[in-house]
């Protein structure tokens, strides 16, 4: 038996870490068997993919550079990491997956989402998270906390404040479309009210 796979999405500043942190605990208090990773990264070749998107002081790149180093990355996540845990019976714990290229590609960046579509056909086989979660809230408090934090911000984290508003603004559209799979979490509230948002949404799945 296949397992489930489960991915975490939102706006930065969005608490996913923190989260992410608490649902694997709750998963493997159920007894499941959890392959925990994250995009783009997940394995060797993604971590450097990553390094080349994330680091600051990549300038230049051209959008559809970045749309195909992002599916690079999950073309190899996905045949050496995700689809090989699934057939084993594990459920996978994703930080993104394909809804944030449409949010920050295709929302942030106007890459036409219909080459995105394109791109996923082709390289996921149809590939989609069992669940995905949404934490949402507003750019605004979800920028002040990355400011917060004091670590630096990558180069996603360094744009503007209306790249986020539209990335924002394509993770709820999404969610609109596919309510089955998309739930959106209130990220706005307390660590303890988070928890039982996803207790929730978790337990039908299990």
């Amino acid at each position: 038996m296949n397992g489930k796979f489960i991915s975490i999405e939102g706006v930065e500043g969005a608490g996913k870490s923190t989260q992410l942190d608490f649902i694997q605990r709750y998963l493997m208090g159920q007894g499941i068997q959890l392959t925990v990773t994250r995009e783009p990264g997940g394995t060797e070749l993604g971590e450097q993919i990553r390094t080349l998107l994330l680091t600051p002081t990549t300038t230049g790149m051209a959008v559809n550079t970045e749309l195909l180093l992002m599916f690079a990355a999950r073309a190899e996540h996905v045949a050496q990491v995700i689809n090989p845990a699934l057939a084993n019976g594990n459920w996978v714990l994703s930080d993104r997956f394909t809804d944030a290229t449409f949010a920050y590609q295709g929302g942030g960046r106007g890459i036409d989402l219909q080459r995105i579509n394109e791109i996923a056909a082709w390289t996921l086989n149809g590939l989609q998270p069992d669940l995905t979660l949404l934490f949402d809230l507003p750019v605004e408090v979800g920028q002040q906390r990355v400011l917060s934090r004091n670590q630096g911000v990558d180069r996603f984290e360094q744009e503007k404040i209306e790249f986020f508003e539209r990335i924002r603004a394509c993770y709820l559209d999404r969610a609109q479309q596919e309510p089955h799979r998309i739930k959106i979490i209130d990220a706005s509230q307390s660590i303890a009210d988070i928890e039982i948002q996803l207790t929730n949404i978790l337990k039908p799945l299990l």
